[in-house]
């Protein structure tokens, strides 16, 4: 698996509250790929998020999935904090933020 293929497949994983994917909202900090492991750092759009285990077994659910990861690590990042400014511009527009 390559880091390009890593993004692709955590397209799949949406936060529950927003409908849109982690990708989208630029919660996904760093990628990595080492042999069969993969290593996420993400954030999440709120501190606290009641739905954070939620979003990082679904970050390990489609990597597990992906032929031939065989080991997934995440890691929480804080800091620097999630900001709109993370978004895709598309998203951005959407949501009304300027560009």
């Amino acid at each position: 698996m390559t880091v390009d293929e890593a993004r692709k497949a955590l397209g799949e994983v949406y936060d529950p509250e927003l409908g849109y994917s982690v990708t989208e909202l630029g919660m996904i900090y760093r990628v990595e790929v080492s042999g069969d492991e993969v290593s996420v750092d993400y954030g999440l759009t709120a501190i606290g998020c009641p739905l954070a285990d939620a979003i990082e077994e679904d970050i390990r659910r489609v990597l597990r999935a992906a032929d031939p990861v065989a080991s997934v690590r995440t890691r929480l990042v804080l800091d620097p904090p999630w900001s709109p400014e993370r978004m895709s511009e598309a998203l951005r527009l959407e949501f009304g933020y300027s560009v």
